[in-house]
């Protein structure tokens, strides 16, 4: 029965008149297509077009909720009060009050329909659900499920898996994970993302991977022979994801160069997802 209580993320909460016209200028997904059944998934971008927050988006009692890191959220409140301007909105930081509960399997669904509103998570179906929640309810199952059954999925996670302000959506995966919209309007960072989408080949990417049984910190070098061509994210029991040139995974593969991290051998997996552009 996974459902576990997501201590590490936080919540901003966006009302008023304009607070859909104001995200759409914003981030990286349609805010036309989220409703109070359907939640969304998208990212704030510098104008280089790198991620500076990623986030998920749930509508609730005439407002938005912005499921994002906890270590950011206070951040991400300012990040968009800069860009308010005479829009009819109020932006808060609610983190204090309001957590994140995450549950997966048909246990985990009967459980977010009889005690509160849930959403889909917006990047795989086989996530499961999100819901937001008073940070005085008591957790069932840890963290550590959750990280598990995401590393298991390669579901890249912020700030474990990329660094925010020096990564595009495309080697997040976001492109691949429904967390951008290619057909709509403008928004920051806009242009640079659509010329990624079109034009520009994908040098990196975060990708899964197995190793031996040692556990692997995050940021350590992954290895072809004696080049670097990557850095570990999160890891758990064998399995994990990393941020790796993908032009350098396929030389090492064509001439079996042995794949290592901290002296243990490395196999790169496929995305069960979507094949990454190359």
């Amino acid at each position: 029965m996974p459902v576990v209580i997501l201590e590490d993320r936080g919540v901003v909460r966006i009302s008023g008149d304009d607070a859909r016209a104001f995200l759409q200028g914003m981030v990286t997904c349609d805010m036309a297509g989220i409703s109070p059944q359907r939640a969304g998934f998208g990212a704030l971008l510098t104008p280089q077009g790198k991620i500076l927050f990623d986030f998920f988006i749930y509508e609730q009692a005439e407002a938005f909720l912005l499921d994002c890191p906890l270590e950011m959220a206070a951040g991400l409140a300012k990040r968009l009060s800069f860009y308010k301007l005479r829009a009819k909105i109020a932006i808060e930081d609610v983190s204090e009050a309001f957590g994140i509960e995450a549950g997966w399997d048909d246990a985990a669904r009967h459980i977010l329909d009889k005690t509160k509103s849930g959403w889909r998570d917006p990047r795989l179906a086989a996530m499961g659900w999100r819901s937001v929640l008073p940070r005085s309810t008591v957790a069932i199952g840890t963290d550590r499920l959750y990280e598990a059954h995401r590393i298991s999925l390669a579901v890249p996670d912020g700030g474990a898996d990329f660094i925010y302000g020096d990564t595009f959506p495309h080697e997040a995966n976001m492109d691949l994970l429904g967390g951008v919209d290619f057909s709509k309007g403008c928004y920051v960072g806009q242009e640079v993302v659509a010329r990624m989408q079109h034009k520009t080949a994908v040098r990196k990417r975060v990708m899964p991977v197995s190793f031996g049984s040692a556990q692997v910190a995050a940021g350590v070098e992954v290895k072809a022979g004696e080049l670097v061509i990557g850095r570990m994210g999160s890891g758990l029991a064998g399995r994990g994801l990393a941020l790796l040139r993908l032009d350098r995974v396929e030389d090492a593969q064509a001439t079996a160069t042995v794949l290592s991290v901290e002296g243990q051998k490395l196999d790169v997996l496929t995305l069960p997802y979507g094949a990454p552009q190359s």
